[in-house]
């Protein structure tokens, strides 16, 4: 791709982050939205956690498949049919008569999802190619996550309140459109000079690893672990068939070699943790504010904004120290205020007080607007730049896979804990376990990123370098400070 002059980039990357912003907003509205649509669809437990972990669970196991598609057809091609089809996706869920459809029109939405943020990623990677601008672009990438969060409650909330739950999906309309029409005429096209091949049986064994897992969590509480047993079963047998299949591939869909570098390793179990706790956390806390607490759609997210506004303002941030002094000090902080913050729900019901309901969240935002740039960074620092779309897939596989986990986990543990009971009588108890979930999943960033972040870990990664041939390594994304 040329060379672009610096108005050019930032307007791509403003271009970029809009498809972000659909993205990440239709999740936070639709999490404002559950009370409303469990009323009006009859929906149970379960059934709320599949029309969140449906979206999820599809654009986790097409996240990769669409990042080495872009480069190799084109990453605007990719990126623009991303944009149409969620899009349509959205229109559909609009529409859907009953559960099983909205469920099965999320997944649309998912299909297009899966062609936006790796390659938007992928985008800004070949775009910004200096390591500490590209380290502030992602900060500003990882500052709409904020502008989501904080916007989404509020909107999703009027609408919700004054339209009914359906409008939530019409504002990806206007967005996606704008979206559309700037990337066909300001994104230049680029593409890897030699992309890999497709691996259909690799990303068949992935598809059925996630969705077999994902399955065996949310039904279990209802179905019986044991009739759920066969589904853990065979996600193990495919995680074992990719282990076993993929570094036999020339071009495999998964390159493991990656792994043995523990900054890339470390990244990828971050996003995980970080991610199923942001997910189990805004599910949580909509369940609470609005079938416990009484609160409408617009008071509930108007109680959402305290994690929001930190998140929004900590991203950019975070950016910035990521590019100047690495990683290590916003994910320690981020580890801390995350722990801090379950910690708080779980041993001290922080819900219970308005005071410590409203430092808990505080504390979440804080961290969630820490953990993201460096988990992107780290990513694709010293990943083929060529392969840059199934580099930056993969973080984003793993955050969604964390997300579509979170929301599983704690879904069954809350319908395990509530059972037969009324929400008001045995939320907060049977949430215990859930927030102590939350707080293990901040812990695990805390050390993680501690251990992912020192001069053996360094060295890991530069020994992993140094096993890629001599082309891969001249085209290696740089690693910031």
């Amino acid at each position: 791709m040329p060379e672009l002059s610096h108005r050019r980039r930032l307007l791509v990357l403003a271009i970029c982050c809009m498809s972000l912003l659909i993205v990440s907003l239709d999740n936070t509205v639709l999490n404002v939205a559950l009370p409303s649509m469990q009323h009006d669809l009859d929906a149970s437990t379960s059934g709320l956690q599949w029309t969140i972990d449906a979206y999820t669970l599809v654009l986790a196991s097409l996240l990769m498949l669409a990042g080495s598609t872009a480069d190799r057809i084109g990453r605007k091609r990719v990126f623009m049919a991303g944009l149409v089809v969620f899009t349509v996706g959205s229109v559909l869920c609009s529409l859907a008569p009953n559960l099983e459809a909205l469920v099965a029109f999320r997944m649309v939405q998912a299909v297009g999802g899966s062609m936006l943020n790796p390659v938007a990623m992928s985008i800004i990677t070949n775009t910004f190619t200096d390591p500490r601008e590209r380290a502030r672009a992602i900060g500003a990438w990882g500052a709409v996550v904020g502008i989501s969060m904080a916007a989404g409650p509020l909107v999703g909330g009027l609408l919700v309140d004054s339209v009914g739950w359906r409008s939530i999906f019409w504002i990806n309309l206007p967005v996606g459109l704008a979206a559309l029409l700037l990337t066909l005429r300001h994104v230049p096209e680029s593409r890897a000079p030699k992309a890999k091949r497709p691996d259909p049986l690799g990303q068949f064994l992935v598809i059925v690893l996630f969705g077999s897992l994902t399955y065996a969590i949310i039904e279990a509480p209802n179905a019986g672990f044991a009739s759920t047993l066969p589904y853990a079963a065979l996600a193990l047998a495919a995680l074992l068939g990719v282990l076993w299949y993929e570094p036999r591939r020339e071009e495999p869909l998964i390159d493991l070699r990656f792994f043995r570098s523990v900054p890339f390793s470390g990244a990828t179990v971050i996003a995980i943790s970080a991610f199923a706790a942001l997910g189990g956390f805004l599910f949580l806390s909509t369940l609470y504010l609005q079938n416990v607490r009484g609160l409408d759609a617009l008071h509930a997210g108007l109680w959402m904004l305290p994690m929001a506004v930190p998140t929004f303002l900590c991203a950019p941030l975070s950016g910035r120290l990521v590019g100047t002094r690495g990683p290590r000090v916003p994910l320690l902080i981020a580890g801390f205020a995350m722990t801090a913050s379950g910690v708080m729900f779980a041993a001290f019901d922080a819900e219970t007080s308005n005071v410590t309901l409203f430092l808990g969240y505080v504390l979440f935002g804080l961290g969630f607007g820490f953990v993201n740039a460096p988990i992107t960074n780290t990513a694709v620092s010293g990943m083929p730049r060529a392969q840059a779309g199934v580099a930056a897939a993969v973080a984003s596989t793993s955050r969604q896979l964390g997300q579509t986990l979170g929301v599983a986990v704690i879904g069954a543990v809350l319908a395990a804990g509530v059972g037969s009971s009324s929400y008001k009588d045995a939320f907060v108890e049977a949430a215990g376990p859930g927030w102590w979930i939350l707080a293990g999943c901040g812990l695990a960033v805390l050390v993680l990123g501690a251990l992912s972040s020192g001069a053996r870990a360094r060295r890991s990664a530069e020994r992993v370098a140094e096993r890629l041939s001599p082309a891969e390594v001249r085209e290696a994304v740089g690693v910031s400070a």
